[in-house]
């Protein structure tokens, strides 16, 4: 009874109970180079043994005794500064730091950044700095975020040629991605050989793969939060870079110096043009363009207008063309009421749009989803102790899950909408992060979310409420014949649910390098991509919770080992996670999903459950550095029958889920031999994706027809290949201010034929069914020329 008096005690504490002699000290870190806020920075006072770290603003705030103290200030890939201050009263202070430029010989300086993120309570979340990212490796000379966070633990991509990635066992749908706080739906260019994230134009970019705060929702698997750059407000600057299939050009600068600026941002690809060398009108390219204004209007707010536009374009012999891409806007305004109020209002556009032109058939189809968002966010820094975080956010989704139209009169296509869908997700949260004593620190929050499927749209109604029926004699699932109809009005309410979302995590500190942390959280996801494919293809299509799609519940517990090593030179991470899924969408044999007005005929809702172990370990210092990353994992799906009579799919028992990777092993590597010449690696060796083989076949008026088994008993070879880069930096001109530098690579050094699937016919000859391997990628070299002035 005394312990939990204490414990009560120390909460209230430290929410009401701090001295009369205390003062804020707050303000913003920026680059010193071109004046732009940096998050993630540790802002620490050794002397108290307190610290805090910059929002995705560039804020911080601390609440400390009257006194002079040392003001340590850290992040990665940025040099460590102190600075000595004398604080009577609440006072601001602007510090500015540089990029890390250290000697090859250099050695750890004052304190490494790492062992604050020990001491936090935050778990399950990785960050890889945007200068890390430009040295490692790329595809045909492509620098690609998402390829980066794949070598994290927990991370996989569905496969070569293949857009996404998928987090921790979930689906790539199960992914909340977040530019400057908008929505991308589709986070690949080319089916998945690109990122649509240009690395030029990004500042940040952290990964939540478990106890995710609570002004996060929607999704439940992970949560990528990338922002883009301000641009430079103290000079012009131009850079990119020139390759053999694409480049790249941004321009930053001031609009008004040291006040406003902006960031224009674009990259194309061109291999296309020359296949029209050779007389082959086939093609496949991308473009986008990231755009960013900022402007200061006094010290204590601040505008944001940021954008992006992109597309690709796919076509084969202009008889099939294939469109899509994303466009997001997002217009804030950050206002600080006082030293310990920071708000963010933001109101936010997002649209995905995929298109289809089939000259051959004679008709266009449209589809795509567009969701506006409302959210104003505030962080409220009490005391040195605890900090608040709440706010509201509201999404409104305009679905449009396709339109047929014929090219000509002569096509014999009839137009045809399929009905369009609209919902309501409002949301409110609250998240705490408190230190309660010397080792022991803790976040918890709330969020409560809604969801709204509202009308102007048709539902078909069912006998037993049941869009799927089993057919006992045959043993499978068959579409069920509607009974009738029921017309709902613009904005009526088709469906509402409603769902608290708990988030908790704690660390205990060991020692000043040690630690363990725990975490618990539950999400809900509302919407769902219909897709018949391992990973989201352009033609998947979005839709809302209904009375017969229930959104997705996840409960995720992890738990974790942090260790710093030989004073921040290395870095240990250990987590183990389980977590479980209701809900989780499972199609019927034979279901047909394109241009499907009823998708509820075809789906039944499922479990999912996936658990693993991760080991990270960091190598921080030195000529060479990097990590390598260890997961062993397990994805599963099952789908029971609803009754006793019913088999379920796959009879009911849990199967591998197609992003199921057993073992993940990514070793990085980046060592710097001269001024002139760094190298990188990547090195990669995953278990093989989940599919499922014939098991037997039966004769048909002379065809072999093969048979199969259960889903995704078998795998395709174990996935392994090896990426090296070398980057050559030119004698510099003192009297230039042009920069260049030489980055050549070769993907897949030793030409691994990985097997993106495996598929089985009948030879024409022997007439014998015979397996055959498709591989997309042998090796590729690249050379790209990178400048900036």
């Amino acid at each position: 009874m005394k312990k939990q008096i204490l414990f009560f005690y120390l909460i209230f504490h430290s929410f009401l109970g701090y001295s009369q002699d205390k003062v804020t000290l707050s303000g913003t870190v920026i680059d010193t180079n071109n004046n732009e806020s940096l998050i993630g920075v540790v802002i620490e006072i050794p002397a108290l043994k307190i610290s805090t770290i910059t929002n995705e603003y560039g804020f911080y705030s601390l609440t400390i005794p009257k006194g002079t103290y040392s003001v340590l200030i850290s992040t990665i890939g940025y040099e460590n500064k102190t600075v000595e201050i004398s604080i009577q009263e609440n006072s601001k202070f602007t510090f500015d730091i540089k990029a890390d430029a250290k000697e090859l010989d250099a050695v750890i300086v004052n304190k490494n950044p790492y062992r604050t993120i020990i001491s936090k309570p935050e778990m399950s979340v990785n960050k890889i700095a945007i200068s890390t990212i430009k040295k490692m490796p790329a595809i045909l000379g492509e620098i690609d975020i998402l390829k980066s966070i794949t070598t994290l633990p927990g991370v996989t991509n569905a496969g070569e040629g293949q857009s996404g990635f998928n987090v921790r066992g979930g689906a790539a749908d199960q992914n909340l991605i977040l530019l400057d706080e908008a929505t991308v739906y589709n986070s690949s260019h080319l089916f998945g050989f690109f990122s649509v994230f240009n690395a030029d134009a990004i500042k940040d970019l952290k990964l939540y793969k478990g106890g995710i705060p609570s002004r996060f929702g929607g999704r439940v698997a992970s949560v990528l939060d990338i922002y883009q750059k301000e641009g430079n407000s103290k000079g012009f600057n131009l850079s990119g870079g020139i390759g053999l299939i694409s480049s790249r050009i941004m321009a930053e600068g001031p609009i008004v110096k040291e006040k406003g600026s902006f960031l224009v941002a674009g990259r194309s690809s061109y291999a296309h043009l020359f296949l029209k060398l050779t007389d082959n009108n086939n093609s496949a390219y991308f473009y986008d363009l990231n755009t960013k204004l900022s402007y200061k209007l006094n010290e204590n707010n601040n505008l944001y207008l940021s954008g992006y536009f992109g597309r690709d374009v796919f076509s084969l012999n202009n008889s099939f063309v294939n469109t899509y891409g994303n466009t997001v806007f997002n217009l804030r305004w950050n206002h600080l009421f006082n030293d310990k109020l920071f708000s963010n209002f933001s109101m936010i556009y997002s649209d995905y749009y995929y298109g289809l032109t089939i000259d051959f058939v004679g008709f266009n189809w449209d589809s795509g989803i567009k969701n506006y968002n409302f959210k104003y966010d505030f962080k409220h820094y009490l005391n040195d102790k605890t900090k608040l975080f709440y706010g509201v956010n509201a999404v409104y989704y305009d679905f449009n899950p396709g339109k047929i139209e014929p090219i000509n009169s002569a096509s014999g296509i009839n137009p045809k909408q399929l009905d369009k869908k609209y919902a309501f997700e409002p949301a409110l949260y609250l998240d705490v992060e408190q230190q309660l004593s010397d080792k022991i620190s803790i976040n918890y929050g709330l969020r409560y979310s809604l969801f709204y499927r509202l009308g102007n749209q048709k539902m078909n109604t069912y006998a037993n409420n049941q869009a799927v029926v089993f057919n006992s004699e045959q043993q499978i699932y068959e579409k069920a014949t509607p009974t009738g109809t029921v017309d709902y009005g613009r904005n009526e309410t088709i469906a509402k649910f409603n769902n608290l979302e708990p988030r908790f995590s704690i660390a205990y500190l060991l020692n000043d390098t040690q630690s363990i942390k725990m975490s618990y959280n539950r999400m809900t996801q509302y919407l769902h991509l219909i897709s018949n494919t391992q990973s989201p293809a352009p033609l998947d299509v979005w839709t809302p919770s209904d009375q017969f799609l229930k959104p997705q519940i996840l409960d995720q517990i992890a738990i974790g080992y942090f260790s710093e090593l030989n004073d921040g030179k290395y870095t240990l991470e250990v987590e183990s996670f389980y977590k479980k899924i209701k809900n989780r969408l499972d199609y019927i044999d034979g279901a047909d999903l394109i241009a499907n007005n009823a998708i509820e005929q075809v789906v039944l809702n499922g479990n999912a459950r996936a658990y693993g172990l991760e080991v990270l370990f960091r190598k921080n210092e030195g000529r060479l550095n990097g990590w390598a990353s260890y997961t062993l994992s397990r994805s599963e799906q099952q789908t029971p029958g609803r009754n006793s009579i019913e088999t379920g799919i796959n009879n009911g028992a849990w199967y591998k889920t197609g992003w199921d990777k057993l073992h993940n092993l990514s070793i990085t590597g980046m060592y710097k031999l001269n001024e002139k010449w760094s190298f990188s690696s990547i090195f990669t060796l995953q278990s093989g994706q989940p599919v499922t083989y014939p098991n037997g076949q039966y004769q048909y008026q002379g065809i072999s027809i093969p048979t199969y088994g259960l889903r995704n008993e078998d795998r395709l070879p174990t996935y392994h290949r090896l990426d090296i880069s070398a980057t050559l930096i030119p004698s510099k001109n003192k009297n230039r201010n042009w920069q260049g530098e030489w980055v050549f690579g070769i993907y897949n050094l030793y030409s691994r034929k990985n097997a993106a699937s495996i598929s089985f016919r009948q030879n024409q000859d022997s007439g014998n069914n015979e397996a055959v391997r498709l591989s997309i990628f042998g090796i590729v070299p690249s050379v790209t020329y990178n400048f900036k002035f």
